[in-house]
């Protein structure tokens, strides 16, 4: 269910990985205009597909340990936004390198509109189908540029419950020519299912509170001050800001059991504090926005539904403007409160997605936005290997009141189809496009960006438990397929993610993106580097 933001060659000798280093504001605000000084270079205008008036936004900065300048821009085209159009710039001391886009020419539209404002409003309104809609606004003409050729635009919000994916705040995209509905997606990402701490998952664990002059508060201030907050059971649009932080006497949280809603609270509260500290000492990342500030949590909530009524079986994180994360109190018969430790790191991930290759949550990009929480989520539990809640491929299993052999999940990363019989585990020829009436849900497409991960780190073997032959597990027969360890396989995601994916990167896009990384990493002629390749191709990503 949905609910809704180089380097050519690197010494083929460096043996250890690249780091990123923290900048004073002064520095990076250098390094961005250095950056954008490139931008102007008549040289380098075809690389970036830049036209006489496209301007350039610096929206995220990476300076590797060896000088090598990653700035990430927004671009606009005679002050219009341009979807699908931001570039990340790679330079190294002060000379243009590379450009990562997805933007094919320097082709720009007429910016008069044909329609009216107000019928882009009708065209958007029919597109999302909605039970209840509590909004429709204008954001005003853009240029959209995620199909073959940029196009003038309406941008449309259309907030409220939609048929086909219940709670919604979605974007859409109306041609300005002629009303057709070109692109739309939910901006609320969810997990689609779906002091010591009590926990309902994890047994009894150390979090970090707030000490007051009457007790205890649920805010992490060794973690920018993110706090947990009570839902009451009620539906998010009508709580998410007002909801009050938990407090508490003596400092001791649940019961583990879901009777005491501080249980599942520690769950969701722990499950924040281990993913920001597995990006801070993993990446040097502090926070989703790599800013320092903590995030808010609101557990015991429902969500609405298409089909009418609401439901406690999901959770999700809230995009920009909102930036918080939900949990659904599950229901009393089949499923637990949604605050297991995977889906923590999921959510969290859906708003680092955000914050740097900020992938539109719409055919290939989708899937791959879905992957990277997954893959991260994963990551999370890997790092915390908590006795009860062991590191898997798994996502969600902790979930389900009845699943006595674990073996019941949301999803599979080693075999997407067996967990759900919907998700992929082979690329299709020609992709998945984007689609506004989300025909392709980005948790199915996303099997491929998962199924692809669970290669390179662990090869053609099947996970404990499972009796998966190696052929089953690739789409290729190449049954040797050998993996390369989740560390060194996360590393190269991440860094593909936040320095060579953009918005609009497609799987064949995403495979670039891995082995420029690999390359960084760990060197052209590397064991690395070749598996990503291979890994790729067994999804049949070639």
């Amino acid at each position: 269910m949905q609910v809704h933001p180089l380097k050519l060659a690197i010494l083929a000798s460096l043996a250890l990985p690249l780091s990123s280093f923290a900048a004073s504001p002064n520095a990076l605000s250098a390094v961005t205009q250095r950056a954008k000084g490139l931008i102007e270079v008549p040289a380098n205008a075809k690389a970036l597909q830049r036209a006489d008036q496209d301007g350039f936004t610096a929206k995220d900065t990476i300076i590797d340990a060896d000088g090598t300048e990653h700035v990430r821009f927004n671009r606009s085209y005679r002050g219009l936004p341009v979807i699908g159009g931001d570039v990340v710039v790679h330079s190294r001391n002060g000379r243009f390198e590379k450009a990562n886009l997805t933007l094919k020419n320097t082709a720009r539209p007429g910016v008069t509109p044909r329609i009216s404002a107000d019928e882009a409003l009708i065209a958007a309104g029919a597109a999302f189908n909605g039970t209840t809609i509590d909004d429709v606004s204008s954001r005003g003409l853009v240029i959209y540029a995620r199909g073959a050729k940029p196009v003038l635009a309406y941008e449309v919000r259309v907030r409220g419950v939609s048929d086909t994916q219940g709670e919604a705040d979605m974007r859409y995209f109306v041609d300005a020519l002629n009303g057709k509905v070109l692109d739309g997606w939910n901006i609320i990402k969810t997990a689609a299912a779906t002091g010591t701490g009590q926990t309902l998952f994890l047994g009894d664990v150390p979090i970090t509170t707030d000490s007051t002059s009457s007790g205890f508060q649920m805010v992490d201030p060794t973690r920018g001050g993110g706090n947990t907050r009570d839902g009451k059971g009620r539906e998010i649009s009508t709580i998410y800001s007002s909801a009050a932080i938990l407090t508490d006497a003596d400092n001791n949280w649940g019961n583990n059991t879901a009777s005491v809603l501080a249980s599942e609270a520690s769950d969701a509260h722990y499950g924040v504090a281990a993913t920001w500290d597995f990006y801070k000492n993993n990446f040097g990342r502090t926070g989703i926005f790599d800013d320092g500030v903590g995030v808010k949590s609101i557990v015991h909530v429902k969500f609405r539904m298409s089909t009418g009524g609401t439901t406690g079986v999901n959770a999700g994180w809230y995009g920009a403007p909102y930036k918080f994360m939900a949990y659904g109190m599950g229901d009393t018969s089949t499923y637990y409160p949604v605050v297991a430790l995977d889906v923590a790191g999921h959510e969290m991930t859906h708003g680092v997605t955000e914050a740097t290759a900020d992938l539109a949550y719409s055919g290939d990009a989708g899937g791959l936005n879905e992957a990277s929480s997954d893959i991260m989520g994963t990551m999370v539990e890997f790092s915390i290997n908590n006795a009860n809640d062991p590191g898997d491929y798994l996502i969600g299993e902790k979930i389900y009141r009845s699943n006595a052999d674990g073996k019941k999940a949301l999803r599979y990363m080693f075999l997407p189809s067996a967990a759900d019989g919907e998700s992929h585990n082979c690329y299709p020829s020609g992709g998945f496009p984007a689609d506004s009436q989300r025909t392709n849900d980005p948790h199915f497409t996303s099997g491929v960006g998962n199924h692809f991960f669970y290669l390179l780190a662990e090869g053609a073997v099947s996970p404990s438990g499972f009796n998966y032959t190696a052929s089953q597990l690739v789409c290729n027969g190449d049954t040797t397929l050998t993996g390369i360890g989740r560390d060194k396989a996360m590393r190269i995601w991440y860094r593909a993610l936040t320095v060579y994916m953009t918005s609009n990167t497609n799987y064949p896009g995403a495979r670039t993106a891995t082995l420029n990384a690999a390359r960084d990493l760990y060197g052209t002629g590397s064991a690395e580097y070749a598996a990503v390749g291979r890994a790729w191709s067994a999804v049949s990503v070639n």
